[in-house]
């Protein structure tokens, strides 16, 4: 009988240390969980001011690689033009070779930059971000982020002319597709 309660006994006392180690146990896994969330958390901070850093070096880069850049349209340029596209490339589902587009563009500046808006039926469709280099104009649009078809088009004038602008535009749609437009550009005719 004295074996049996002894045994009795340690059997509890075994039971009670282990169940005290099973919650030390689980306490150090919580403890751990939250520093790796933590640590998550700090490296995905640290992430967004790496991605901060590199683009605040690149826009010190392109201010000084884009010197010659001009900020104000030249008269010559302002307003409207006729534009006419015509795509050349294409393996996009929504742009088929030999489609063509025509819209009025105008070369608009503020105090903030140069921009071109893009109408079609007088109604604004898009506006592109502009740099104007003395024998090149770069036009750049890219859709929100919150936009269903994910858009982004960038527009090279090459081939400035008094009456005439020409170039390409490419297009770069959801899944890498691209369409690949020229673009010939003519100042309205006065009636």
């Amino acid at each position: 009988m004295k074996q049996l309660s002894l045994l009795l006994i340690l059997t509890c006392i075994f039971i009670s240390c282990e169940n005290r180690k099973e919650q030390e146990l689980l306490k150090r896994e919580k403890a751990l969980t939250l520093k790796e969330e933590e640590f998550e958390k700090k490296e995905a901070d640290y992430k967004v001011l790496l991605a901060m850093r590199d683009s605040i070096s690149a826009l010190k880069d392109t201010v000084n690689n884009d010197a010659e850049l001009i900020t104000e349209w030249p008269e010559k340029l302002k307003g409207f033009w006729n534009s006419k596209m015509l795509c050349r490339e294409s393996n996009c589902g929504q742009y088929v070779i030999g489609d063509q587009r025509n819209e009025t563009w105008e070369f608009v500046s503020d105090s903030t930059g140069i921009f071109t808006n893009v109408l079609n039926n007088k109604k604004l469709v898009r506006v592109f971000k502009a740099k104007y280099l003395k024998d090149r104009i770069l036009l750049e649009f890219s859709s929100d982020s919150v936009s269903k078809n994910r858009v982004k088009m960038n527009v090279v004038l090459d081939d400035i002319k008094e009456n005439i602008i020409k170039g390409t535009q490419t297009i770069t749609g959801q899944e890498n597709c691209s369409a690949r437009f020229s673009v010939e550009l003519t100042l309205p005719q006065k009636k």
